[in-house]
């Protein structure tokens, strides 16, 4: 299984995804603040990853704390790395109460409660992701391409993913898939994580560019598309990496089921709509440059929104470890959450 991130004595270890494909490499961030830049520069990425990771990065600020005062700072510090992936906030508020239950315990009392509040978040979601793999599994039709976008695999979890764990636990009852992989510009974690990702578990997988998917749709070729999210609102709109919503419309105009993925802590039922979810902003250099090489001219304008939002009715139904939810949404994903 791909470590994605781990808890250790000397930090939290965590594999860098802006180096993959080209280099494998792990990096140890040794303070709450690395671990908050290793968010905010997609070092680690991923709605269910990132909640992980800031719940470790609580417990690591909280074990160099000098007294308890500093709990809140540490949080504020996370909570403003990256605003679309709700399991970010999930993951700070579970270490909140976590820590109001504590409070009036000796410090090392704390500190160790709070590691194994974050070592427990990070086991109980690769149960989570195994979960929903069972749960989806049914839905991918056999000897059909199955269309991903971006990455929800493990890279994106602690481990197994969420559209990948669906995929993966359908070719593990030994159906016959495979995969195209949208490259999902402009940070590629299509081309750079997802085929890296199923070539390690050798799932046949075709890298296609974000353009093509249309072309693919229409063809007959693709069985279902399914993707991961960042937040869910209440009535069903799925906010995750752009291009998602224009993949869903092409899957509905060509009849094409449109899947999604998530662990119930990726539901935000406060929001009524995916209009009130807050989408992230991300730097220009992600468009004029491709690792690092500069494919636009210089003083390019330039928008570069991380998200978009599908409307409820382009998707199917949505995949989680409690179940499948579908239509109306407003009525199946409470019955989720009770």
């Amino acid at each position: 299984m791909i470590e994605t991130i781990q808890w250790t004595p000397d930090g939290v270890v965590m594999i860098d995804q802006t180096r993959l494909p080209r280099e494998e490499k792990y990096v140890t961030c040794t303070s709450y603040q690395q671990v908050a830049e290793a968010i905010r520069s997609m070092v680690i990425r991923g709605a269910p990853a990132i909640g992980v990771a800031a719940a470790m990065g609580i417990a690591l600020g909280m074990q160099q704390a000098d007294s308890s005062n500093a709990f809140e700072t540490i949080c504020e510090t996370l909570a403003a790395t990256r605003p679309t992936a709700v399991n970010l906030f999930w993951a700070i508020d579970r270490m909140r109460r976590v820590y109001s239950e504590m409070r009036a315990r000796p410090i090392q009392e704390i500190r160790a409660r709070l590691i194994a509040e974050a070592q427990q978040i990070r086991l109980e979601d690769i149960a989570i992701n195994e979960c929903i793999g069972r749960n989806g599994a049914d839905l991918i039709p056999d000897g059909k391409t199955v269309l991903t976008h971006c990455n929800a695999g493990a890279l994106a979890t602690a481990g197994y993913g969420t559209a990948l764990g669906v995929i993966r636990a359908a070719v593990a009852s030994g159906k016959r898939i495979d995969v195209f992989a949208d490259e999902t510009r402009p940070f590629l974690q299509g081309a750079r994580l997802t085929i890296w990702e199923l070539q390690h578990d050798r799932i046949p997988a075709t890298l296609i560019t974000d353009n093509m998917a249309g072309h693919f749709l229409h063809s007959g070729r693709i069985g279902c598309v399914i993707v991961g999210a960042d937040r869910i609102a209440a009535n069903g709109d799925v906010a995750n990496k752009i291009g998602t919503y224009s993949v869903a419309v092409l899957a509905k105009e060509n009849q094409v089921p449109f899947y999604v993925a998530a662990p119930v802590s990726t539901l935000d039922l406060k929001i009524a709509c995916g209009d009130q979810i807050p989408i992230e902003q991300r730097a220009a250099a992600e468009v004029t440059h491709v690792q690092g090489v500069a494919v636009a001219p210089e003083g390019t304008a330039v928008a570069n929104p991380a998200f978009d939002v599908t409307p409820h009715r382009y998707v199917t139904a949505i995949i989680t470890e409690r179940g499948v939810a579908r239509p109306p949404y407003s009525e199946s994903l409470p019955k989720l959450v009770q």
